[in-house]
């Protein structure tokens, strides 16, 4: 698992299960990666939060510079 850190610049988006689509918050995040998928993490008050995404998600992302890795 490669790990490293990322700032969200943009509109970024996840699937909560099979409900409606949430927005990641602006600011950093820690990025987890693997050939499959990308787990992002983020604090959000007193709270843990996290998604995934599959990795033709996150490059898009990534080419939108809606993604900037800081690592």
């Amino acid at each position: 698992m490669n790990t490293s850190n990322a700032r969200i610049t943009g509109q970024v988006e996840y699937r909560l299960g099979d409900g409606p689509k949430c927005r990641i918050p602006r600011g950093p995040v820690e990025i987890q990666q693997t050939p499959q998928d990308v787990t992002i993490s983020w604090e959000s008050g007193d709270t843990h939060q996290n998604a995934a995404l599959p990795q033709s998600e996150f490059r898009r992302y990534i080419n939108e510079k809606a993604i900037v890795l800081t690592q």
